[in-house]
């Protein structure tokens, strides 16, 4: 396994669409290890293969305080979304900034794992967050086209 550079805003890359993974084999097993421990090392909850100059649909993603809940997920999609959160997003390619994102509260996704299985993953909070920052990536969007004024939506959550 070795880290691999962090593409940074600017990179045009970044605006590109990922296209889909079509090989399972050696070369793609070393992608995702390397992105593991490029995100680890980074101190990220999530990578896209985009973001370390790779335009493959390709994602891994850590959410878990301990580090026990790594993903890899290949040709992700989302199928399914409930409610709304609007908590702030930060991300690996844009050191330093954050912003207030309106997301779904949970949502469910279907991806291939390494070997080209079919797997259905459910993400609630943190993790809905993360599936959608990263498959966003893998479109060519950042959070930044996601983000809204900080006070939308606070107004009612006011207590007198």
């Amino acid at each position: 396994m070795a880290t691999r550079n962090i593409v940074k805003i600017g990179d045009s890359i970044l605006n590109k669409k990922s296209r889909p993974v079509e090989k399972f084999d050696a070369r793609l097993h070393q992608l995702l290890d390397d992105m593991r421990e490029t995100m680890y090392q980074a101190e990220g909850v999530g990578l896209a293969a985009v973001q370390v100059g790779v335009l493959r649909r390709v994602v891994v993603m850590d959410c878990s305080q301990d580090k026990t809940d790594y993903l890899e997920l290949i040709n992700p999609e989302i199928t399914e979304t409930e409610g709304e959160q609007r908590e702030q997003e930060g991300c690996l390619s844009l050191p330093g900034e954050s912003g207030i994102t309106l997301r779904p509260a949970v949502v469910r996704v279907k991806a291939q794992d390494r070997d080209g299985n079919w797997c259905l993953y459910k993400g609630e909070g943190l993790k809905a967050r993360c599936f959608c920052h990263e498959i966003d990536h893998l479109d060519g969007i950042l959070f930044t086209e996601r983000e809204i004024p900080y006070t939308e939506g606070l107004e009612n959550s006011v207590s007198e």
